[in-house]
This record gives C-alpha cells, sequence and structure tokens, in this order.
C-alpha cells in the first residue's frame, strides 16, 4: 500500500526547483490520518551482518549495534541480567518477550524478526 502512495504522489517545487510540497490523492490522504498505511521499519544491514557474522540472535545483534551491555537492556525492561542474557540467547523469543525486548532497545517489535 505505501508502494501505491509514493507511486501516486506530486511534486511541487518552489521557484529554485527544490520540493515544496507533496500533492496526494485525498483518498491516500485520508488512509494516512487514519493510520491504514504501514511502513516496515526495515533492519539496517550492519545489523544483519552482525547476526550472521557471529551466529548471534537478532535481539543480541541490536543490541550490540546499538552499543548497549545487557545490564542496560535487562533494566531497561526490569529484570535481570541473567534473565535477558537467557531471552537474548534464544534464536526463536515468544512475541510478548520480543515486544519487550524491542521496546527496552527502542526499535520495533517486527525489526526482531529474522
Amino acid at each position: 500500500m505505501m508502494s501505491e502512495l509514493i507511486e501516486s504522489v506530486q511534486i511541487l517545487r518552489d521557484a529554485g526547483g527544490h520540493p515544496a510540497f507533496a500533492v496526494i490523492p485525498f483518498s491516500d490522504y485520508q488512509a494516512l490520518i487514519k493510520g491504514e498505511f504501514k511502513v516496515n521499519p526495515g533492519i539496517p544491514a550492519a545489523v544483519v551482518d552482525l547476526a550472521m557474522d557471529n551466529t548471534w540472535s537478532a535481539a543480541r545483534a541490536w543490541r550490540e549495534h546499538k552499543q548497549l551491555t545487557q545490564i542496560e537492556v535487562a533494566q531497561r525492561m526490569g529484570i535481570t541480567q541473567g534473565a535477558y542474557a537467557q531471552l537474548e540467547a534464544k534464536k526463536s523469543i515468544r512475541k510478548s518477550s520480543r515486544e519487550k525486548i524491542a521496546l527496552a532497545l527502542g526499535i520495533h517489535e517486527s525489526q526482531l524478526d529474522f
């Protein structure tokens, strides 16, 4: 749906040729206002490389990428470092745990799903 929106945008430029306004169909505008367009936040290549090169879980790759310690993430989650270490070591994490880890890392939950 987002690619349809991008294709329907008309850019209006100022006198200097710089983009000044983006014009979209009214129905697309309404969908944006209602939150019907979902944006996939993506996963940086650096995070994927960390996970693959080191055989790390997605949670560990994100933590290392953000230069956080297990203690820092555990504190943000309100759990012990040991409990976090057990979660981080798993290749598959329950959705509820993924949501809590993502919140502590400052990312979207779907970014842990690779």
